[in-house]
C-alpha cells in the first residue's frame, strides 16, 4: 500500500512541487527527441463549480473536447491515458483514429488506453476519480515508466494536484495555488501591472454587500456610464454575468446612486444563465465574490488571444479568434473564427505576451487565453480592452489544436494566420453550440455517413468538417463542429452546408 500524504495537507503540497519541479526536464528531453516513450495521462475533467456546471447542456460530454489529445498518437513511441465519467462509444473514438496521418490506426490503437469511472453524475471527473482506489491503481499500472509521463488537465484544482501526487506524476498545467490569478478579480489585477486598458470597475468584492458599495462608487466614478456587468470570480463561458441597467437608478443623469438604491435593485439583475434568480446568484457571489465593471457601449467585437507557458517559462502565442457571442445580452460563448481580424490579431498577440510575462513572474505554467472587447473609433484603429483570462483550456484550445494535429501545420506569428505542412493558409468557424430540438434522436454513425456522402468531411486537401462532443448528439441534440477552409467566409459556408445536413437528417428540409 502507497503511503500517500492527505489530500491538501502540507505534505501533499511539498511533493507535488517536488513533481513540479521534474516537468521542465521531462518538457526538454521530450522536445529534443519525439521519438522516445512517453505517456501522456488525459484527464479531461471540468472542475469548477457544480452550479456552474449544471448551466450547460449535456455538460458529462463536454469531456470529448479533448479527444483532440489522441492525435498526440502520431509520434509513433508516445502513450495516451484517456479517463472519461462514462466508456467513450467506440465509433467516437474510431473517428479521432482515423484523422491521424502516416501512423495506421491499429498501431496508434495499441498505445491507447481508455479508463471510465462509470459514473454520469454532475460532478467534476477529477472527483470521481479520487473516490476509487481501484481505478487510480489501474491508472498507475498504465503508466509504463513514471519519469517519462505527465498529466494533461482542462483546468488544475486542489482535486488535479491530489490526483498528480497519487499517480507520482507531474501536472502540466496551472498550480492550483496560482488559481485565483485566472478568476475575474485576478485577471484584473494583472492587467493593471502589465499596464493593459480594462473598462471602469471594482475588483475584489467579496460578497453582495460589497457588490452594492461597488456599483454605487462605480457610478460616481463614471456618471456616463448606463450599464454595469456583474461577473462572478470563478465562472466560465459568460454564464455567471448579469447586467445592471443604471440610467433609471440615478437621481438626475449624471448623478451618483446611493447604495442603498443599488442594493434594492440588485434583485433586478439581468442573469445570462437560463432560468437563474437572485437568490441563488447571491449565494453564489457571497460564495466566491466577483466584479463589477462598466458596459462598453459602441459598435463592439470580442477577439481573444491564447497562450502558452511551457515548462521552460517560456511565453508562446497559440493562435487568436473573434468570438461569436449569444445569451441575453451577448456574454455567452457560442464559437469563434480563426484567426481574429487583421487589424487587431498582431495587437493582441503583443498583449498576451504581456500578460504571459506577468503570469511567468508568478510561477505560471501551462495554458491560457486573454478575452478582449475592441470597440470601433470614429478614426483610428478600434480600442482594446482587456475583459478577462481563462487559465485552463477554453471553447478555443479544442478547435486550433485539431486543425494543428490534422494538418501537422504550424502557426505564424508575423502573419498570425496559420499554414499547412504544404505551406497552404488555413481558417476555421468553430461551436460547441450546434444544437435544435430536431437534432435529438440523430445516431453518430448516421450523421458520419452523410457527412461523407455529401463530400464535406475532412478531406486530403485539408479543408472539411470534424465533429467534436459527438456522443451529445442523440440524446441532448447538440454537437460541436469545426469547419475548416482556405478563408473564413468558405468557413462559415462550410459550416451552412453541415447545419443544412444535420435539419435534413432531423426531418425538417429548410434550414430555420
Amino acid at each position: 500500500m502507497l503511503d500517500l500524504p492527505p489530500p491538501g495537507s502540507p505534505q501533499e503540497i511539498a511533493r507535488f512541487k517536488e513533481l513540479s519541479a521534474l516537468l521542465e526536464q521531462r518538457f526538454e528531453a521530450f522536445r529534443a527527441d519525439a521519438k522516445q516513450p512517453y505517456t501522456a495521462v488525459v484527464v479531461p475533467s471540468q472542475s469548477v463549480d457544480p452550479v456552474e456546471l449544471a448551466k450547460i447542456k449535456g455538460v458529462q460530454h463536454y469531456e470529448e473536447r479533448s479527444l483532440f489529445n489522441l492525435m498526440l498518437l502520431r509520434m509513433p513511441r508516445l502513450r495516451v491515458i484517456y479517463v472519461t465519467s462514462k466508456p467513450l462509444n467506440p465509433l467516437v473514438v474510431d473517428y479521432f483514429l482515423h484523422q491521424l496521418r502516416a501512423v495506421p490506426s491499429e498501431h496508434a490503437q495499441r498505445r491507447l488506453t481508455l479508463l471510465d469511472c462509470d459514473d454520469a453524475s454532475p460532478r467534476p471527473l477529477t472527483q470521481k476519480i479520487l473516490e476509487r482506489p481501484r481505478l487510480i491503481q489501474r491508472l498507475r499500472d498504465s503508466i509504463e515508466d513514471p519519469a517519462k509521463a505527465h498529466m494533461v488537465v482542462f483546468n488544475s484544482t486542489a482535486l488535479e494536484r491530489t490526483l498528480s501526487v497519487q499517480l507520482g506524476i507531474p501536472l502540466h498545467a496551472c498550480d492550483p495555488d496560482l488559481a485565483h490569478l485566472g478568476g475575474k478579480t485576478g485577471a484584473r489585477e494583472v492587467f493593471h501591472r502589465a499596464g493593459i486598458l480594462v473598462s471602469p470597475g471594482r475588483e475584489g468584492l467579496r460578497d453582495a454587500e460589497d457588490l452594492a458599495q461597488g456599483i454605487a462608487d462605480l457610478s460616481a466614478e463614471a456618471p456616463d456610464l448606463r450599464r454595469v456587468v456583474v461577473k462572478l470570480n470563478e465562472s466560465f463561458s459568460g454564464e455567471g454575468n448579469a447586467i445592471l441597467d443604471l440610467t433609471p437608478l440615478r437621481p438626475r443623469p449624471g448623478a451618483a446612486i446611493p447604495v442603498n438604491v443599488v442594493r434594492e435593485a440588485l434583485p433586478g439583475l439581468a442573469f445570462e444563465a437560463e432560468g437563474l434568480g437572485w437568490e441563488g446568484y447571491r449565494a453564489q457571489f457571497d460564495d466566491m465574490g466577483g466584479i463589477c465593471e462598466g458596459w462598453l457601449e459602441g459598435e463592439k467585437a470580442s477577439p481573444s488571444v491564447q497562450m502558452r507557458v511551457n515548462p521552460a517559462r517560456e511565453v508562446q502565442v497559440i493562435s487568436t479568434h473573434d468570438q461569436v457571442l449569444g445569451g441575453r445580452s451577448g456574454q455567452v460563448f457560442m464559437g469563434a473564427t480563426f484567426p481574429a481580424a487583421p487589424e487587431v490579431r498582431l495587437d493582441l498577440q503583443r498583449l498576451g505576451r504581456r500578460v504571459g510575462d506577468e503570469l511567468v513572474k508568478e510561477g505560471v505554467i501551462g495554458r491560457f487565453g486573454v478575452d478582449f472587447v475592441t470597440v470601433k473609433q470614429p478614426d483610428g484603429p478600434p480600442k482594446i480592452y482587456a475583459l478577462e483570462i481563462n487559465l485552463r483550456q477554453g471553447g478555443t484550445t479544442h478547435p486550433f489544436n485539431t486543425l494543428k494535429f490534422i494538418t501537422d501545420g504550424r502557426f505564424d506569428e508575423e502573419s498570425g494566420q496559420f499554414f499547412t505542412a504544404q505551406g497552404h493558409p488555413r481558417c476555421y468557424f468553430a461551436t460547441d453550440y450546434l444544437a435544435a430540438p430536431e437534432f435529438r434522436g440523430i445516431l453518430p454513425f448516421d450523421l458520419l455517413d452523410r457527412l461523407v456522402v455529401e463530400g464535406i468531411h475532412f478531406r486530403a486537401n485539408d479543408t472539411g468538417v470534424v465533429f467534436h462532443l459527438l456522443g451529445c448528439l442523440s440524446e441532448f441534440g447538440k454537437l460541436g463542429c469545426t469547419a475548416i477552409a482556405e478563408t473564413i467566409p468558405e468557413a462559415l459556408q462550410l459550416h451552412q452546408e453541415t447545419v443544412r445536413l444535420l435539419h435534413q437528417l432531423g426531418g425538417r428540409a429548410q434550414t430555420p
